[in-house]
């Protein structure tokens, strides 16, 4: 009996081999780390138990029988992060460069399947080459039996895919089919053809950075919603970002211990400046209502007019979409209405009350918009709002103009309360637009027209460009100093609570892909 002990320790620890059950010291943190030293930093210490450790690969082709390396090239177990439980896999890409077998794909849905199970996060740690050639078809079918599993998943767990090197070719649907996928600058890659294939057929000379690097996710394509410096900055960054969800969408988010202040916020009174042209940052409006360094945002880099991110209000979690004037005036675009659907619908899954920033002139004009689908593309948030049961609230901080008013969660779409600070302005259009349309006549016939148009402009904005006019006809539930923000909205939010709406009976809805 000792014997089969001392072969079984034996074995493990040869399943251990290239990476350390023990926190990463500090002097390493800069450097790429090994698959176990991966999830030993992720996961409170002592708390992860692995399954499949003795698993070796089945293939016997290509000289494959006599190169079998336990585990097959990826970890997968449980453990806990602040306590809380939750499923990892980790890609070794030491073992036949990470590559996707048949075994290692059962290994990967087994915790899959667990995660379902049991309703709790899943965290994905990739670092592969792709499929194992080796083995043709079989391993094609462990990438669409994972492909399945996260559909499967998705709405029902929180799934998180980290990319820590490569990831090439099928594999990347996966992460692309999660909630969250998080790379590491300069050292991961995520594309479907290599820049080797890229030259082939088109002739272009790009390398693995440029194509498919984290720069060029979290910028041009939007795949990557977060980038960290290193491994142990994603690491932190998937553990902080896990402090705002749910278990699963049973659940509501945590909250933090949090005793109620007087809550006035005079920093919020003279962000707004007097100008309707001038910009102006609403990361400071987002600051000076959310709890002290409580922002996490998603997609920093890409699509900046509007923002989102998670955030905590009085201790507890939040969604925030803000438009951003300091970018492109804050319209709404093709990238920032895809960026904000998928944001909203996320939060919708998971219990998540959504928070709007709204200072909004209207939606981007051009041919590049209109031939790019600027019409279903805007059509995806305001999909996304309408659809959403979690509770809702707008504060209108400046403009609020033409569709985009309706589209950024108005009463109209199912808003449970929306405020409006003085210096909103809730119409059509701005006052020189609508002076100019309506008054055209009149204003070229005057004597001085520069002066008559700004005439009519004055008339205009006096009766539309102030939130009261939407307020008197309940559009607007209130109209508030900025500084009384954070008070109004502890208090909505703690009143929406026990929100519930009674949804249509239906398999699914049609949103407009």
């Amino acid at each position: 009996m000792q014997e089969k002990i001392n072969e079984l320790n034996h074995k493990l620890e040869q399943a251990k081999l290239g990476g350390g059950e023990k926190r990463i010291e500090r002097q390493h943190q800069n450097k790429k780390l090994t698959a176990r030293e991966r999830v030993a930093y992720l996961l409170d210490e002592g708390s992860f138990e692995e399954i499949g450790a003795l698993v070796t690969h089945r293939t016997k082709d290509f000289g494959m029988e006599d190169q079998k390396f336990y585990g097959d090239g990826v970890v997968t177990g449980y453990g806990t992060i602040h306590g809380r439980l939750v499923y990892v896999f980790a890609q070794d890409f030491t073992v036949f460069g990470g590559s996707l077998s048949e075994t290692h794909a059962e290994k990967i849905c087994k915790v899959m399947d667990l995660a379902l199970k049991v309703g709790a996060p899943l965290i994905g740690l990739n670092d592969s080459g792709g499929a194992r050639i080796q083995e043709g078809v079989r391993s094609l079918a462990g990438y669409a039996d994972i492909f399945y599993r996260n559909v499967k998943a998705s709405g029902v767990i929180p799934q998180i895919s980290a990319i820590m090197g490569p990831c090439a070719g099928g594999a990347v649907y996966s992460p692309a089919m999660t909630d969250f996928t998080m790379m590491v600058q300069d050292t991961s890659y995520m594309f479907v053809t290599g820049p080797n294939v890229v030259k082939t057929v088109t002739n272009e000379e790009v390398t693995s950075e440029e194509l498919g690097g984290a720069s060029t996710h979290s910028t041009k394509s939007g795949v990557a919603h977060t980038v960290s410096d290193n491994d142990v900055a994603l690491m932190e960054d998937i553990k902080t970002l896990l402090s705002y969800l749910p278990q699963n969408n049973q659940e509501k988010p945590m909250d933090l211990p949090y005793e109620l202040d007087q809550e006035i916020r005079e920093e919020l009174m003279d962000i707004v400046p007097d100008s309707a042209n001038k910009p102006y940052d609403m990361h400071e409006v987002i600051r000076g209502i959310i709890d002290k360094d409580s922002f996490f945002e998603i997609h920093k880099d890409y699509a900046e007019n509007i923002v989102c991110g998670f955030a905590r209000l009085g201790g507890k979690s939040i969604g925030i979409i803000a438009n951003n004037p300091m970018y492109l005036a804050g319209v709404l675009d093709v990238n920032s209405s895809k960026k904000a659907a998928r944001f909203v619908r996320f939060c919708d899954c998971f219990n998540i009350p959504l928070l709007v920033l709204e200072d909004v002139p209207g939606f981007l004009p051009g041919t590049d918009q209109e031939w790019n689908g600027i019409i279903l593309h805007g059509a995806k948030l305001l999909y996304a709002f309408s659809e959403a049961t979690v509770p809702r609230i707008t504060v209108i901080t400046r403009k609020a103009y033409g569709g985009a008013y309706d589209v950024m969660n108005s009463k109209h779409i199912g808003a449970d309360m929306n405020f409006a600070w003085p210096s909103a302005e809730v119409a059509v259009m701005g006052a020189k637009g609508a002076a100019e349309i309506i008054f055209r006549k009149e204003i070229s016939s005057a004597e001085d027209p520069e002066a008559k148009l700004k005439e009519k402009e004055t008339a205009y904005a006096e009766l539309f460009a102030n939130p009261y006019s939407a307020a008197e006809r309940g559009f607007v539930d209130e109209v508030i100093l900025p500084k009384d923000t954070r008070k109004k909205l502890i208090k909505a939010f703690a009143m929406l609570e026990n929100k519930e709406v009674e949804q249509p009976l239906r398999k699914h809805g049609n949103i407009p892909l």
